[in-house]
């Protein structure tokens, strides 16, 4: 694998939350900060507290340099702008990483004129180095090329790499849009507490830091999930009377099912347009 003081320069477009995620991943893991150049016309309040932190300079345009990476973490409803002036930062020695949700490889060789694109979906978590990412690579990428994107993205937390690039859609669904599913979770769960007479903050608390511990139980335990969940399930007991709701054929499984279908679904409408 690429050491990422190896790499060389590395173009971020795009310093929003993702995007500042992965930057302070690099930074962290060892990218020298004067191998990073940031490229934002409208930086947010993170984009600027990471360059304060680490010295960097934030570009409006992508001028003046032709990286070894090229990293592009915009909104897949802006891209097709945004590549029109990438044109003079794409050099032949440049390898493009996208995180943009649903616009394909192919869209994307076409938009910057190079066939050196991994495609790629990190999550949320990547801000604490507890992320995961989905990626697939173009046909033109080479072994070293995959090694550096792989270094890059492993800053941030696990990488699980495919062959098919379709395959994107449904990491996008599970993972990629994920910790919005527990979070979500966990504020049900509260209400749910509430409805039962607990304070709100109590019942806040409790959901929190059950789904932090579930987590971290999880992350300890090599376990399948489904014996984690036996482990906690005493026959006839509380536990058990809750998962009888949450496991009937109109529980959660269907629900999410749902929900993962329409996420693919947008995933691969933002790619069609």
């Amino acid at each position: 694998m690429s050491r990422l003081h190896e790499i060389g320069p590395v173009m971020l477009v795009g310093a929003g939350k993702m995007g500042i995620a992965l930057a302070r991943g690099w930074l962290d893991a060892g990218l020298p900060p004067g191998n990073l150049v940031l490229v934002d016309p409208v930086p947010g309040d993170a984009a600027r507290e990471l360059a304060e932190d680490f010295g960097l300079v934030i570009n409006s345009e992508a001028l003046g340099l032709q990286p070894n990476v090229l990293v592009l973490a915009v909104k897949p409803q802006i891209i097709a702008e945004v590549m029109k002036t990438l044109a003079p930062v794409i050099g032949n020695h440049t390898l493009v990483l996208s995180i943009a949700a649903g616009v394909s490889i192919a869209s994307l060789s076409e938009g910057l004129g190079t066939g050196r694109v991994v495609r790629s979906m990190p999550n949320t978590p990547a801000q604490i180095g507890k992320g995961i990412s989905g990626a697939v690579a173009g046909p033109d990428v080479a072994r070293q090329d995959r090694d550096a994107a792989d270094a890059l993205l492993a800053a941030a937390g696990q990488v699980v790499w495919f062959d098919a690039e379709g395959d994107l859609d449904a990491v996008t669904a599970v993972s990629g849009s994920g910790p919005a599913y527990v979070f979500n979770m966990v504020e049900a769960l509260a209400a749910a507490g509430i409805a039962q007479g607990l304070p709100e903050h109590v019942a806040m608390q409790l959901a929190r830091q059950t789904v932090i511990g579930a987590a971290a139980l999880m992350e300890a335990d090599p376990a399948p999930a489904s014996v984690l969940r036996q482990n906690v399930t005493s026959p006839n007991g509380t536990t058990a009377a809750a998962l009888d709701v949450l496991m009937a054929s109109d529980g959660l499984t269907p629900l999410l099912e749902r929900a993962v279908v329409a996420a693919r679904q947008r995933s691969e409408e933002l790619g069609r347009n």
